[in-house]
């Protein structure tokens, strides 16, 4: 699990001659490498997502989707214990899940039907959209104000 370090002499246990000393309050937030590593994995399979939309590219697109949205939710639930990182996690993916919907609507051509009177399939995506900025706004009009001392990222 991602945990913060109070200071230089944590974030290197070898004491590098270039660490540069934080002052004694300043905290930081540390991501393990095998972490890190699969974040930035899940922006390579993201923009893969996202190419072969913009391509229409179908199989590659679709197939995409499962990597993306997968390791979204696991990087949601590693980082549960924070909860900057987590509703930032959980908006990024219902974000990934909105917009693959809106993928999938283009590919198979219903994005243009009507749902309802007015409204698109394509709009139905703004449903998780939604859900993302709820999240956020949960985040930072109730609980950051709310919980002003508490151990965070953000």
């Amino acid at each position: 699990m991602p945990q913060p370090i109070i200071n230089a002499q944590q974030a290197l246990p070898n004491n590098s001659a270039n660490v540069v000393p934080l002052l004694p309050a300043e905290k930081q937030y540390n991501i393990p490498l095998k972490y890190r590593k699969m974040e930035n994995l899940h922006i390579v399979f993201w923009l893969f997502k996202d190419i072969s939309w913009c391509m229409f590219w179908r199989p590659l697109g679709i197939a995409m989707i499962f990597p993306t949205l997968i390791i979204s939710i696991i990087i949601a639930y590693r980082t549960r214990q924070y909860m900057s990182e987590l509703c930032h996690n959980l908006a990024i993916t219902v974000w990934i899940s909105a917009n693959s919907y809106w993928m999938i609507s283009e590919f198979l051509h219903f994005d243009d039907r009507l749902a309802f009177p007015g409204v698109t399939f394509k709009h139905l995506a703004m449903i998780p959209f939604t859900i993302g900025v709820l999240i956020l706004a949960y985040y930072y009009l109730y609980w950051k104000p709310t919980h002003k001392n508490a151990l965070d990222s953000m």
